[in-house]
């Protein structure tokens, strides 16, 4: 195969990578919270029902930003109920995923896991713009943040936090240009109560960071419309525009599946335009960056089979929901989403993988048992781990090929992350599922001199997985025959691969 080749300089870069690029979501939905992070009587829990084997597996996958409590679950979600002793907690319906919410993880429990996880993690909240409005949000804001003497911090105090929880970063709704949210509105509907919300919560709390609602994938029929309404109405009061996208192998295209992150590229391409449009019209100099808040691999339609036969009378605690077991090639692909965000990091400042526990997700539990990692728990540990720094400008000459829903497409992705102490990480992935694909990197005056590691994840049957039964299966790799000399590295790219360089 022809060689592929990059240059990389210094004086060309692309942004530094926010730390909030490495974000993550727990939602109410299955078993994320319930035998997920939370399992009272499990042989690892703590004093708070936390479970210390999934604590430690998330510090080691790096996440920073987690997103809570949803999602759709947040469409229908009355934060009352999660405060308070949790024995008088109400339980209610969950109309998103059709379950029983009984409340006894809420707010308080979700802030105290993110302070287990480290400083690093930090609360995004999103308020419910579907069933509720400005009235609740300002309620909850005051509840959270306002440290003593009016009736919400004080009742925050009683129930055991004196602290006030310091929540920055808040989502106003979620997807609410999807026909399937409770409380969907038109963007006209949203702009307006978004614009309302943002104004008043401001008026608590001027530094507040605020994320508008954008479209819950690029195949939505109001896609690029809505963000131009929506962001109308808020530019001048939000911070971000959201965007969500979920890829799995249609008909079983591979190749195209493998080649997701082209759309994900061009999705990002296609709000940034929109948004500086709308300021353009605005005449602001302000910039809205990019929330990419849900993104992941789903095979999202076997959710839409089971969903059918769910039946209506029927509505269990916790039930397994959404629990995709993650093969090599799903993991190829999710790193090379991964490069995605990184390649984009000027406006995609905040994202976050859906979701952290159970639900499509990284790690995996059973409740009463051991806690494992998914094939997909390699890959964004690594980016969190040596994707912190300046991301560099890469172009790529790379052979390509036909795909049926992207056309003709490189082979190979990649992307760099020049680190403050100088170390550079090369990211790469080979998206030939037959083929090794040699890589040529020219170093232009970023001054290292070895090779600290060559780490790949690959595996002769593309399907592999880690399971209950076989937790260990695949895990990343030594590379062989990765050299540097002269200011050029040189490698090989194993077929359906996911490649991190490290350079010192």
């Amino acid at each position: 195969m022809r060689t592929a080749r990059l240059a990389l300089d210094p004086a060309f870069t692309v942004g530094r990578v926010d730390p909030r690029l490495f974000g993550s979501f727990v939602e109410h939905l299955g078993r994320c919270v319930y035998t997920g992070i939370y399992e009272p009587g499990h042989p690892t829990a703590d004093e708070d029902g936390i479970r210390a084997d999934v604590l430690d597996l998330v510090r080691e996958l790096g996440v920073t930003a987690v997103r809570y409590p949803g999602g759709n679950f947040v469409s229908g979600y009355k934060w009352e109920d999660s405060v308070g002793p949790a024995e008088d907690r109400p339980r209610r319906l969950d109309l998103a995923w059709h379950s029983t919410e009984t409340n006894r993880f809420g707010l308080s429990q979700y802030i105290a896991f993110l302070r287990k996880i480290g400083p690093q993690a930090e609360p995004m909240m999103a308020v419910n713009l579907g069933t509720r409005g400005v009235t609740e949000a300002l309620e909850l804001q005051e509840y959270a943040n306002h440290a003593e003497g009016t009736a919400l911090s004080d009742l925050r105090v009683s129930h055991g936090d004196k602290d006030p929880f310091g929540i920055r970063l808040w989502c106003l709704g979620n997807e609410m240009d999807g026909p399937w949210q409770t409380g969907h509105k038109t963007a006209e509907e949203y702009g307006r109560v978004a614009a309302e919300t943002a104004r008043a919560m401001r008026q608590i709390d001027p530094s507040v960071e605020l994320v508008a609602c954008g479209s819950s994938s690029q195949s939505m029929p109001t896609f690029a419309e809505w963000e131009a309404t929506v962001l109308k109405e808020t530019y001048d009061l939000v911070d971000y525009i959201s965007l969500h996208a979920y890829y799995w192998p249609e008909d079983g295209d591979l190749d195209s599946f493998l080649a997701s992150a082209v759309d994900m590229e061009s999705f990002i391409a296609n709000v940034v335009a929109t948004a500086d449009h709308v300021g353009a019209r605005l005449k602001s100099k302000k910039r809205i960056n990019l929330s990419f808040d849900e993104w992941n691999v789903w095979y999202l339609p076997r959710w839409e089979e089971h969903a059918k036969g769910i039946e209506q009378r029927d509505w269990p605690e916790a039930p397994r929901l959404l629990e995709d077991n993650y093969s090599v090639m799903d993991a190829v692909v999710f790193g090379s989403l991964l490069i995605a965000l990184l390649r984009h990091a000027d406006r995609v400042t905040v994202a976050c993988l859906a979701q952290l526990v159970n639900v499509i997700a990284p790690i995996m539990t059973e409740p009463g048992g051991p806690a494992w990692r998914q094939t997909t728990f390699f890959p964004f540990a690594q980016a969190s781990r040596h994707g912190r720094g300046e991301v560099l400008d890469v172009r790529v000459d790379s052979p390509t090929h036909e795909t049926k829903k992207y056309g003709e497409t490189d082979l190979l992705h990649a992307t760099a992350v020049r680190a403050e102490d100088g170390t550079l990480t090369v990211f790469a992935v080979n998206r030939s599922r037959t083929e090794a694909l040699p890589l040529e990197v020219a170093l232009n005056g970023l001054g290292v001199t070895r090779i600290v590691e060559h780490s790949v994840l690959a595996d002769a049957d593309p399907d592999a997985r880690n399971t209950l039964d076989d937790p260990e299966r695949v895990a990343p790799h030594a590379a062989e025959g990765t050299t540097l000399s002269d200011g050029t590295l040189t490698a090989t790219l194993e077929p359906l691969s996911w490649n991190v360089i490290r350079l010192a």
